[in-house]
């Protein structure tokens, strides 16, 4: 009996260790209009509190717009939205969680104008791009030290839809499956979600799949794309239309089965839907809304069929919702408010998926992309 109490104490002891070890960070991107000044922010985040402490600001890269996270988390991969011809690139920097550093490492031309997000494939070999003006895609190989090559492939469209916004191609996401095996990519202006199976072995590294593309409603203007963890199910925001489609998958394949709406009753020219993530157990689906919605929809996943269903509707407490992230233990939703330049800290609650402001908020300038990790 001693023994067996002296080893479950051992192992209390070592669980409070682990989790006071822990330290989790948000990093942002944002809109900094001169490459001088400040533009990937660094914050301590407390997953206990919902308390942000900054700890850092890094310059040297112009409109830091988009971030994503190696897999092994040593890494920060950004997109340069520059808002001037032939200035689109990406970069990377190198965290140390040790010394709570971010180092900028490197960087290569995106391939097109006004590349607007990043996507890392599971193992982190591959990046890819979406060039929103420029109406193009690109691919990169990585080297496992942080450092990018330049663009194996780029791919232009000249592709348009049925409204004034929509008179040529604006890719504005770049996601792969869950397995890696292909790569997505949804065209704004085109009303397309882009479809590629990568082949790293082969020089054009981004093959078209079967079928190449999946044409969404005309006038939708599909933005941002995620993949449900367990069921073969996608779901996708559309900016202009202000609905979340959501699709089944298979080997590259997006069949809709559903659509949803993501805005407010009124009518409205273009609803502007911005993000789209998923909560770590799976329930609950949260799209964000800008300009006179300023408002996160929060939906319950189906757990067979992954079709959504509304539950509730919570103000961004700021203007222009560009982009939100959900905590890795799933306690709290944090919101980037670019145009009232403030970050938003949400209680999640995890039976209803509702949230509760918390009082928790921070100022950055123009803040457009939040990306959150546990470190030891």
């Amino acid at each position: 009996m001693f023994r067996k109490l002296f080893f479950a104490s051992a192992l209390a002891l070592f669980a409070g260790l682990a989790a006071q070890a822990q330290q989790h960070y948000l990093f942002v991107g944002s809109y900094n209009r001169d490459k001088e000044k400040e533009g990937v922010y660094l914050f301590r985040f407390n997953d206990a509190t919902g308390d942000l402490q900054r700890v850092s600001a890094t310059s040297g890269i112009l409109n830091p717009s988009f971030l994503t996270i190696s897999p092994d988390g040593k890494y920060i991969y950004t997109c340069s939205e520059a808002q001037t011809p032939n200035v689109g690139g990406v970069s990377s920097l190198a965290f140390d969680s040790t010394k709570e550093t971010l180092t900028l490492l490197d960087r290569q031309d995106s391939g097109g104008d006004n590349p607007a997000y990043v996507g890392l494939d599971p193992q982190g070999k591959w990046l890819i791009c979406a060039n929103y003006s420029g109406g193009s895609l690109s691919v990169f190989s990585l080297n496992g030290d942080g450092h990018i090559a330049p663009a194996s492939q780029v791919i232009p469209f000249k592709d348009s839809s049925i409204l004034a916004r929509q008179r040529s191609s604006h890719i504005h996401a770049a996601v792969f499956s869950p397995d890696g095996k292909y790569a997505f990519f949804p065209d704004l202006g085109a009303d397309k979600i882009r479809a590629y199976q990568l082949q790293p072995g082969n020089a054009q590294p981004l093959q078209p799949a079967n079928p190449p593309f999946t044409a969404t409603v005309p006038g939708s203007g599909p933005r941002h794309l995620t993949f449900h963890a367990t069921l073969p199910v996608a779901y996708c925001i559309e900016e202009i239309g202000g609905m979340v489609s959501v699709y089944k998958y298979k080997a590259g394949k997006l069949d809709r089965i559903q659509r949803i709406k993501a805005h407010l009753d009124a009518p409205a020219a273009d609803y502007n839907g911005a993000d789209i993530h998923i909560s770590p157990d799976s329930r609950f689906l949260y799209a964000s809304a800008r300009e006179d919605a300023n408002t996160i929809f929060i939906y319950a996943i189906d757990a067979k069929k992954g079709t959504l269903r509304e539950v509730g509707r919570q103000s961004t407490l700021g203007k222009h919702p560009r982009n939100f992230a959900i905590a890795p233990s799933g306690k709290f939703l944090l919101v980037a408010n670019q145009n009232s330049g403030n970050i938003v800290v949400f209680k999640r609650n995890p039976e209803n998926g509702l949230l509760t402001a918390t009082g928790i908020e921070v100022k950055v300038p123009n803040p457009s992309s939040l990306q959150i990790r546990a470190y030891h």
